[in-house]
Protein backbone atom coordinates (compact mmCIF):
# COMPACT_ATOMS: atom_id res chain seq x y z
CA UNK A 1 0.00 0.00 0.00
CA UNK A 2 1.48 3.76 -1.01
CA UNK A 3 2.06 5.96 2.01
CA UNK A 4 0.23 8.58 0.01
CA UNK A 5 -2.67 8.14 -2.52
CA UNK A 6 -3.42 11.33 -4.32
CA UNK A 7 -6.64 10.76 -6.09
CA UNK A 8 -8.35 13.36 -9.18
CA UNK A 9 -7.46 16.20 -6.72
CA UNK A 10 -8.59 19.30 -8.62
CA UNK A 11 -8.17 22.45 -6.77
CA UNK A 12 -10.34 25.52 -8.25
CA UNK A 13 -9.85 29.24 -7.64
CA UNK A 14 -13.23 30.79 -9.17
CA UNK A 15 -12.78 29.70 -12.90
CA UNK A 16 -9.15 28.92 -12.29
CA UNK A 17 -7.87 25.50 -12.37
CA UNK A 18 -4.66 24.93 -10.45
CA UNK A 19 -4.30 21.08 -10.28
CA UNK A 20 -7.21 19.32 -12.76
CA UNK A 21 -7.57 16.03 -11.48
CA UNK A 22 -4.27 15.01 -10.68
CA UNK A 23 -3.26 11.73 -9.68
CA UNK A 24 -0.02 9.93 -8.17
CA UNK A 25 1.57 7.65 -5.36
CA UNK A 26 4.05 8.16 -3.09
CA UNK A 27 5.98 4.60 -1.76
CA UNK A 28 6.76 4.49 1.79
CA UNK A 29 10.37 5.24 2.00
CA UNK A 30 10.90 6.55 -1.58
CA UNK A 31 11.88 9.96 -2.66
CA UNK A 32 9.67 11.40 -5.50
CA UNK A 33 10.00 14.76 -7.10
CA UNK A 34 7.74 17.01 -8.45
CA UNK A 35 8.43 19.50 -10.77
CA UNK A 36 6.74 21.64 -13.42
CA UNK A 37 7.24 25.31 -14.53
CA UNK A 38 6.53 28.25 -12.85
CA UNK A 39 2.62 28.35 -11.91
CA UNK A 40 2.11 24.65 -12.66
CA UNK A 41 0.08 23.87 -9.57
CA UNK A 42 2.96 22.32 -7.50
CA UNK A 43 2.95 24.21 -3.94
CA UNK A 44 -1.01 24.44 -5.07
CA UNK A 45 -1.00 20.63 -4.53
CA UNK A 46 1.19 20.46 -1.49
CA UNK A 47 -1.30 23.25 0.55
CA UNK A 48 -4.31 20.64 -0.12
CA UNK A 49 -2.08 17.60 0.60
CA UNK A 50 -1.26 19.78 3.72
CA UNK A 51 -4.53 20.91 4.37
CA UNK A 52 -3.97 24.68 3.96
CA UNK A 53 -6.63 24.00 1.17
CA UNK A 54 -9.63 21.65 0.61
CA UNK A 55 -9.20 20.43 -3.00
CA UNK A 56 -12.79 20.95 -4.72
CA UNK A 57 -12.77 17.70 -6.07
CA UNK A 58 -11.00 14.51 -5.42
CA UNK A 59 -9.53 12.93 -2.07
CA UNK A 60 -6.12 12.37 -0.42
CA UNK A 61 -5.27 9.01 1.79
CA UNK A 62 -2.01 9.42 3.89
CA UNK A 63 -1.32 5.94 4.88
CA UNK A 64 -4.77 4.28 4.68
CA UNK A 65 -6.67 7.04 6.19
CA UNK A 66 -8.67 9.64 4.11
CA UNK A 67 -7.22 13.09 5.30
CA UNK A 68 -8.78 15.58 2.19
CA UNK A 69 -10.09 18.37 4.06
CA UNK A 70 -8.31 17.72 7.28
CA UNK A 71 -6.75 20.55 9.54
CA UNK A 72 -3.17 21.32 8.59
CA UNK A 73 -2.11 20.45 12.49
CA UNK A 74 -4.33 16.99 12.48
CA UNK A 75 -2.65 16.15 8.97
CA UNK A 76 0.65 16.92 10.65
CA UNK A 77 -0.01 14.45 13.44
CA UNK A 78 -0.74 11.74 11.38
CA UNK A 79 2.60 12.62 10.08
CA UNK A 80 2.77 14.18 7.41
CA UNK A 81 4.58 17.44 7.47
CA UNK A 82 5.54 20.00 5.11
CA UNK A 83 7.67 22.90 4.63
CA UNK A 84 7.42 26.24 3.09
CA UNK A 85 9.23 28.16 -0.01
CA UNK A 86 9.78 31.02 2.09
CA UNK A 87 11.05 29.73 5.06
CA UNK A 88 9.30 30.78 8.33
CA UNK A 89 11.87 30.72 11.05
CA UNK A 90 10.76 32.32 14.61
CA UNK A 91 13.36 34.81 13.97
CA UNK A 92 13.66 36.28 17.90
CA UNK A 93 14.51 32.39 19.42
CA UNK A 94 17.63 29.89 18.51
CA UNK A 95 17.96 27.96 15.91
CA UNK A 96 17.82 25.27 19.21
CA UNK A 97 14.71 26.34 20.34
CA UNK A 98 13.04 26.82 16.59
CA UNK A 99 13.41 23.08 16.53
CA UNK A 100 11.95 22.28 20.16
CA UNK A 101 8.83 23.90 19.09
CA UNK A 102 8.44 21.15 16.13
CA UNK A 103 9.44 18.52 19.28
CA UNK A 104 6.56 19.38 21.28
CA UNK A 105 3.73 18.31 18.47
CA UNK A 106 3.93 14.87 19.32
CA UNK A 107 4.76 15.03 23.20
CA UNK A 108 5.01 17.20 26.26
CA UNK A 109 8.08 15.50 28.11
CA UNK A 110 10.45 17.81 28.24
CA UNK A 111 13.63 15.74 28.11
CA UNK A 112 12.10 13.55 25.46
CA UNK A 113 11.41 16.89 23.02
CA UNK A 114 15.11 18.13 23.66
CA UNK A 115 16.40 14.43 22.70
CA UNK A 116 14.72 14.64 19.58
CA UNK A 117 15.66 18.43 18.93
CA UNK A 118 19.25 17.56 19.30
CA UNK A 119 18.86 14.86 17.45
CA UNK A 120 17.18 16.59 14.19
CA UNK A 121 20.16 19.86 14.48
CA UNK A 122 22.52 16.90 14.30
CA UNK A 123 20.55 15.59 10.94
CA UNK A 124 20.70 18.82 9.40
CA UNK A 125 23.90 19.74 10.33
CA UNK A 126 23.13 22.66 12.48
CA UNK A 127 25.02 21.89 15.23
CA UNK A 128 27.43 24.98 15.38
CA UNK A 129 24.61 26.96 15.03
CA UNK A 130 21.97 25.95 17.29
CA UNK A 131 22.55 29.18 19.77
CA UNK A 132 22.38 32.05 17.11
CA UNK A 133 19.28 33.53 16.41
CA UNK A 134 17.25 32.27 13.45
CA UNK A 135 16.92 35.71 11.95
CA UNK A 136 21.00 35.92 11.65
CA UNK A 137 21.24 32.31 9.66
CA UNK A 138 21.89 32.66 6.03
CA UNK A 139 19.28 31.31 3.19
CA UNK A 140 21.02 27.84 3.34
CA UNK A 141 20.98 27.89 7.22
CA UNK A 142 17.61 28.56 7.57
CA UNK A 143 15.67 26.35 4.81
CA UNK A 144 18.13 23.65 6.83
CA UNK A 145 16.55 25.00 10.34
CA UNK A 146 13.01 24.54 8.40
CA UNK A 147 13.75 21.14 7.75
CA UNK A 148 14.84 20.13 11.22
CA UNK A 149 12.09 21.82 12.74
CA UNK A 150 9.52 19.63 10.10
CA UNK A 151 11.84 16.40 11.28
CA UNK A 152 11.54 17.21 15.00
CA UNK A 153 7.82 16.24 14.85
CA UNK A 154 8.55 12.45 13.76
CA UNK A 155 6.57 12.24 10.08
CA UNK A 156 6.10 9.69 8.37
CA UNK A 157 6.12 11.68 4.97
CA UNK A 158 8.19 14.89 5.06
CA UNK A 159 7.39 17.48 2.15
CA UNK A 160 9.90 20.18 0.99
CA UNK A 161 9.02 22.84 -1.17
CA UNK A 162 11.81 23.97 -3.04
CA UNK A 163 14.49 23.42 -0.16
CA UNK A 164 17.24 24.14 -2.48
CA UNK A 165 16.31 27.16 -4.47
CA UNK A 166 18.56 30.10 -4.01
CA UNK A 167 21.19 28.18 -2.69
CA UNK A 168 24.64 28.13 -3.78
CA UNK A 169 26.24 25.27 -5.50
CA UNK A 170 28.01 23.84 -2.24
CA UNK A 171 24.93 24.20 0.02
CA UNK A 172 22.86 22.26 -2.91
CA UNK A 173 24.83 19.54 -2.26
CA UNK A 174 24.89 19.52 1.31
CA UNK A 175 21.11 19.86 1.05
CA UNK A 176 21.02 16.30 -0.68
CA UNK A 177 23.25 15.00 1.88
CA UNK A 178 21.02 16.27 4.44
CA UNK A 179 18.04 14.36 2.44
CA UNK A 180 19.97 11.56 1.94
CA UNK A 181 20.58 11.14 5.78
CA UNK A 182 16.98 11.69 6.20
CA UNK A 183 16.03 8.76 3.83
CA UNK A 184 18.05 6.24 5.13
CA UNK A 185 16.64 7.19 8.45
CA UNK A 186 13.18 5.61 7.58
CA UNK A 187 11.10 9.15 6.23
CA UNK A 188 9.19 9.03 2.70
CA UNK A 189 10.20 12.36 0.72
CA UNK A 190 8.30 14.40 -1.49
CA UNK A 191 10.24 17.62 -2.85
CA UNK A 192 9.20 20.12 -4.97
CA UNK A 193 12.52 21.65 -6.70
CA UNK A 194 13.54 23.41 -9.47
CA UNK A 195 16.98 22.69 -8.96
CA UNK A 196 17.56 19.27 -11.37
CA UNK A 197 20.84 18.98 -10.55
CA UNK A 198 19.81 18.56 -6.85
CA UNK A 199 16.42 15.75 -7.53
CA UNK A 200 16.75 14.48 -10.24
CA UNK A 201 19.82 11.97 -9.35
CA UNK A 202 18.23 11.23 -5.80
CA UNK A 203 14.44 10.48 -6.46
CA UNK A 204 13.00 7.14 -7.26
CA UNK A 205 10.03 8.81 -9.13
CA UNK A 206 9.30 12.12 -10.90
CA UNK A 207 5.98 13.47 -11.41
CA UNK A 208 5.59 16.59 -13.60
CA UNK A 209 2.77 19.09 -13.85
CA UNK A 210 2.21 21.55 -16.26
CA UNK A 211 -1.22 24.20 -16.35
CA UNK A 212 -2.05 22.25 -13.26
CA UNK A 213 -1.92 18.74 -15.19
CA UNK A 214 -0.33 15.69 -14.66
CA UNK A 215 1.74 15.02 -18.04
CA UNK A 216 4.60 12.54 -16.75
CA UNK A 217 4.86 10.21 -13.94
CA UNK A 218 8.04 8.22 -14.35
CA UNK A 219 12.13 7.36 -13.03
CA UNK A 220 14.23 10.27 -13.38
CA UNK A 221 15.86 8.66 -16.71
CA UNK A 222 13.21 8.18 -18.25
CA UNK A 223 11.46 12.17 -17.33
CA UNK A 224 14.81 13.65 -18.92
CA UNK A 225 13.84 12.07 -22.17
CA UNK A 226 10.19 12.25 -22.42
CA UNK A 227 9.55 14.78 -24.91
CA UNK A 228 6.43 16.54 -23.35
CA UNK A 229 8.26 17.55 -20.46
CA UNK A 230 11.62 18.00 -22.13
CA UNK A 231 8.84 20.83 -24.16
CA UNK A 232 7.20 22.22 -21.00
CA UNK A 233 9.82 22.07 -18.55
CA UNK A 234 13.81 20.79 -19.54
CA UNK A 235 14.76 21.89 -22.43
CA UNK A 236 17.12 19.97 -24.68
CA UNK A 237 19.77 20.71 -23.24
CA UNK A 238 19.22 19.54 -20.17
CA UNK A 239 18.27 16.15 -21.13
CA UNK A 240 21.52 15.92 -23.11
CA UNK A 241 23.58 17.51 -19.83
CA UNK A 242 22.27 14.46 -18.28
CA UNK A 243 22.76 12.25 -20.87
CA UNK A 244 26.62 13.15 -20.76
CA UNK A 245 26.70 13.42 -16.78
CA UNK A 246 25.20 9.43 -16.53
CA UNK A 247 27.59 8.05 -19.47
CA UNK A 248 30.20 10.12 -17.58
CA UNK A 249 29.27 8.26 -14.30
CA UNK A 250 28.91 4.93 -15.99
CA UNK A 251 32.55 4.96 -17.32
CA UNK A 252 33.98 6.35 -13.98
Amino acid sequence: MALLDVRDVTMKFGELVANDRVSFTVDSGAIVGLIGPNGAGKTTLFNCISGFFKPTSGSILFNGTDITGLKPYQIARLGAVRTFQVVRPLKEMTVFDNVLVGAFLKTSDNKEAFERAAECIQLCSLENLQAKPAGELSIGGKKRLELARALATRPKLLMLDEVMAGLTSTEVKLSVEVIMRLRESGITLMIVEHVMEGIIPIADKIVVLDGGVKIAEDAPERIVKDESVIEAYLGAKYAQRFKAQKEGGDHA
